[in-house]
């Protein structure tokens, strides 16, 4: 589990499984950029009190470099300019790239189909899960050419193409899906791996507070929603990567959609508390039926 000299963006790290992910990364020694929009002087669209350098600070604590650098992905100059940096300060190398720009929560009218839903939020959700994405590859991938390798993570939600609820809940998120998909295509004649990879029920800080509980005693949270249950910690999705990205033989995953509960069973990881949860056997027997 070593990533010493491995250089990392992980965009959208300010908080939930981007910031998890970029921890782990610096547990196993990695440079971390990590990128978002709420620093200590400046409090993001999302209005959380997470900031980037509060995430550095802890992939540093972590055993690795974090680097937090002011990012909004969905500008393709300001993106253009922080992988210029990156090229800059590491000698053309970038080895993983994560994509986990979201922020799509408040722009979610649940229960609203196309014609209601307000098309504005809809749009926005695309142009921050969808878009940002795309921007970011696009200015990070000829990093990885240059090297003939490189990892490329698609955060999103779900492993199939099956509707999610919401028309553009669900659009933005089998967009990234595919993405994952296209770009392993893409980028077959390299060593570059493209992959998606979802999370289960994820207690972030924001799903935390609206359960009126911290991790310490999340299992509260059951008598408002018995689901929570079978929750994970942002920490499991962590542990996915970090191993993904430890793993010589990644390359056979490439184009593939993973979950955290199936590679919790692949690399025999646990969650930070030691559970192994499941989400897609409880989903199938508690949820569907």
């Amino acid at each position: 589990m070593d990533l010493t000299n491995k250089i990392a963006v992980v965009a959208g790290a300010t908080r939930g499984a981007g910031r998890a992910m970029a921890v782990k990364l610096g547990e196993a020694g990695a440079t971390v950029y990590v990128t978002g929009r709420t620093t200590k002087g400046e409090v993001s669209p999302m209005q959380r009190k997470e900031t980037i350098e509060e995430t550095a600070e802890m992939v540093k604590k972590a055993g690795g470099n974090g680097i937090p650098v002011k990012v909004d992905h969905t500008d393709q100059k300001q993106v253009e300019r922080f992988i210029n940096q990156v090229n800059k300060e590491q000698n053309g190398r970038l080895d993983i790239l994560v994509n986990d720009v979201w922020g799509g929560d408040p722009l979610t009218e649940w229960g609203k189909d196309i014609a209601d839903h307000d098309i504005q939020k809809g749009l926005q959700m695309q142009k921050q899960a969808v878009h940002a994405h795309l921007i970011t590859a696009h200015y990070a991938v000829p990093l990885m050419k240059k090297n003939n390798s490189g990892l490329i993570v698609e955060i999103t939600d779900g492993i199939d193409y099956e509707y999610r609820g919401n028309f553009y809940y669900s659009l933005a998120k089998i967009s990234n899906i595919h993405m994952a998909k296209a770009m392993a295509e893409d980028l077959k004649d390299y060593k570059i791996t493209s992959i998606a990879l979802t999370p289960g029920f994820l207690r972030s800080e924001a799903m935390l507070d609206h359960f009126g509980v911290t991790e310490e005693n999340w299992m509260e949270g059951t008598k408002t929603d018995q689901h929570f249950i079978a929750s994970e910690s942002p920490f499991y999705i962590g542990e996915a990567l970090k191993h993904l990205a430890c793993d010589p033989d990644v390359r056979r995953f490439n184009g593939s959609a993973l979950s955290t509960w199936e590679l919790s069973e692949v690399y025999n990881f646990k969650d930070i508390d030691g559970r192994q949860p499941h989400w897609g056997k409880y989903f199938k027997e508690h949820v569907e039926k």
